[in-house]
This record gives C-alpha cells, structure tokens and sequence, in this order.
C-alpha cells in the first residue's frame, strides 16, 4: 500500500468521524467508564498469583504461582460451593427464560392495551426493587409466625413452617424470587425481537385459518429464535454468577449447605479474612470458566446451522 493510498484512507476516517462526531461523543463516557473500571484493573488481576500483602502492593507482594488457585481448588467446601452455583445459575435459567419468553408473547398478543400496560407495568417494576426490599418482602409472605403463606396454612389446620431456614424450601424460594424480579426486565428484549416480524406472516396465517397457539409455534417463536438463542449464550458466559446480592440477603446459618455459593465464600475469604489474592483468583477462575462456556456452546451453535454472537 502506497503513502497516498495511506493518506486517502487516514483522511477518509476523519471525515467519517467529523461526519458523526456527535455519536463518537455519546460513546466517550461508557468508554471511560470501561477503561477506569474495567481494563485498568485488570494490571491487578496479578495478585491471584500472589501472596499479596496491602503493605507490599500489587509489584512488591511475593508470587507463589497457582497457589492460590489450588487452595480454592482443595478447599473442603469446593465442591458444595460449586454444586450450589451451578444449581442456582442453571435452575435460574430453566425458569426465568422461558417465563420472560411467555410474559413477552402475551404481551404482545394481548388486544387490551390498557390491560396490557397494567400487567407490563407490575411485571417491570421489581426488576427497580433492590433486594433488600425484595427480602422484605418475602419476609412478610413467608415469615413462621405472621407471614400470609402460614397464614392460609393455619386457616386450613397444618401447622406454621419457617420456609427462609428449611433446606429443601429455600433453593426453590430462591429461583423463583428470582424469576419474579427479573423475568418482566428480560422481558423487554423479546419483545423488541417480536415488534420486528412482519405482520404479513400473520395476516397469511389468518388466512389459513391458524389458530393463535399454532401462530405462535409456526412463526413467533420461529421469528425469535436467534434472539433466544444470544441471550441463553450470554447467560451461559455468566453461569458462576448464581446472584450475590439475592443469596446474601436470603441465606442464614441454617441453610449454609445449600445457600452457600461461590460469591459468598469468596465474600467472607476475601473482605473478612483479607484473603484478597485467593478472592482475585477465583474470580479469574469463574471468568476462565464462562470464556470457555460461550466460546464452547457458540460454536456448537454454528455448527448446526443457528444463530450465534460472531
């Protein structure tokens, strides 16, 4: 490539960026929030491998190598932190997705606008909750003594049960609180993805005579798939991820053997114990972990002919 050719591709960018520079200055405060937040940490991401002591810094900490990794990898509750990650992460995904999905199509069926923008409404609005809130909430339904669900169990004679400390209760208290918050805001995806498909396919399938379930299994869910298919591959890349905020709120001493997850051990390891090397290197594990998933799961995608994120 020749110094003018050089040129007249340099100066041909410019004038693309002065044609949009209004876009390119909508983008600089994301991307200096992702390079403050996000890429300049990664220079300590270093201290998964070693010994790291606040006094020494991040240069000066001794490096052991994969140590770090290996305590975590031994660790007595490795394996019960594991299971109770993936239960929550995947049991979360078997009943959020599919809920998001069915919420959005009856939505978009729905021929009663302002019925429709009731139950929309009331569906969005415990995504803005925290949960702190959200406990409160579940407290006052599911308390032993005064919640609403003993409530009813007393008026048909069963004796009151504490559902937030039994162990067989609380995972499902857990995926589906979750589902409850969440599923309307997931929502809001497919329902953009269902605003794009031609009404004509419809109006055809009218003519045929199709009844709505088979329009929605011949052609919205047909029409929506490759969306679906981003988001579980997005979901797939946050598998260890099985909700901080939610289990630390929810979870107490007698529920530990299952409402004990990555995060939260990492959590007491890391900011309790001032163990901060062996909490940045399971961090990188559960990153490693999740690169190789979507990486893993989006070529299979390809590979039979779906739709996949590159």
């Amino acid at each position: 490539m020749g110094n003018s050719e050089v040129l007249r591709r340099d100066s041909k960018i410019i004038r693309e960026i002065k044609r949009h520079k209004s876009v390119y200055a909508i983008l600089v405060v994301p991307l200096v929030y992702y390079i403050l937040f996000k890429y300049i940490p990664i220079f300590n991401g270093q201290i998964a491998f070693k010994n790291y002591m606040a006094l020494d810094g991040v240069l000066g900490s001794k490096w052991i190598g994969l140590e770090n990794f290996k305590t975590f990898v031994h660790s007595y509750y490795f394996w019960e932190l594991l299971r109770n990650t993936l239960m929550y992460s995947i049991g979360k995904l078997i009943f959020s997705l599919p809920l998001a999905i069915v919420l959005a199509i009856a939505l978009y069926e729905c021929t009663h606008p302002i019925l429709g923008k009731i139950v929309q409404t009331l569906a969005y609005l415990p995504h803005f909750l925290s949960w702190v809130i959200m406990y409160g909430i579940l407290l006052a339904m599911l308390a032993p003594g005064d919640g609403i669900f003993n409530d009813v169990l007393k008026l048909f004679g069963h004796a009151p049960l504490d559902f937030l400390t039994s162990t067989k209760a609380f995972p499902w208290i857990v995926i589906f609180s979750d589902a409850w918050k969440e599923m309307g805001w997931t929502a809001i995806i497919f329902i953009a993805a269902l605003m794009g498909i031609d009404p004509s396919l419809f109006e055809a399938a009218l003519v045929e005579g199709a009844n709505s379930w088979q329009r929605v299994r011949y052609i919205t869910l047909p029409s929506i798939r490759p969306v679906i298919v981003i988001v579980l591959l997005l979901r797939l890349g946050t598998i260890l991820d099985a909700g901080f905020n939610q289990l630390f709120m929810l979870y107490s001493t007698p529920v530990l053997s299952v409402g004990d997850i990555i995060d939260t051990w990492v959590y007491r390891q890391g900011l309790l114990e001032f163990q901060f090397g062996l909490a940045t290197a399971v961090g990188l594990f559960k990153g490693v972990i999740g690169m190789f998933l979507i990486l893993g799961s989006n070529r299979l995608v390809k590979r039979f002919g779906g739709s996949s994120l590159y």
